[in-house]
């Protein structure tokens, strides 16, 4: 017997309800956070450090630009529409933490430019995990990994 049928709601079904009191707590809407992911990468590919990096490996970006909107709508609004595997894509980079660190400096401002101050909150908080989970895999993959 599935949960659903036990009573017990899954997350596709519960996923709606989610989504509309994580909007409601945050002020995000999915045409807030499309703005959001705009902003942030040409924040990123007019940056010094980061332009290049992004500039190397990316030659079409509206597909970027839309996937990323899915991302950060799945880590933002629970939406579930995002389908990719990050870590993969970016265990190989060639960055250390001090990209990462510029990636949240811009990430930061650009969602403190664009969303009300909970919802940049909301999504700085969860950058600030993603950015220390990618510069894991990052070092993980070079074997250079402390764990001291």
């Amino acid at each position: 017997m599935s949960m659903e049928a036990a009573g017990t709601p899954s997350l596709a079904s519960a996923r709606p309800a989610i989504t509309a009191a994580l909007m409601a707590e945050t002020g995000l809407d999915e045409a807030m956070l499309g703005r959001l992911v705009r902003g942030f990468y040409a924040k990123v590919r007019a940056d010094a450090v980061l332009g290049p990096i992004f500039a190397e490996r990316i030659r079409d970006w509206e597909p970027h630009l839309a996937r990323m909107t899915d991302f950060w709508s799945s880590v933002a609004l629970m939406t579930g529409r995002y389908h990719g595997q990050p870590v993969p894509a970016h265990a190989g980079l060639p960055v250390e933490w001090g990209h990462f660190e510029r990636w949240l400096e811009l990430f930061g401002e650009t969602a403190r430019e664009i969303c009300p101050p909970a919802g940049a909150a909301h999504v700085v908080v969860r950058a600030e995990n993603i950015a220390r989970s990618l510069h894991m895999a990052v070092e993980t993959e070079r074997g250079s990994l402390s764990l001291r």
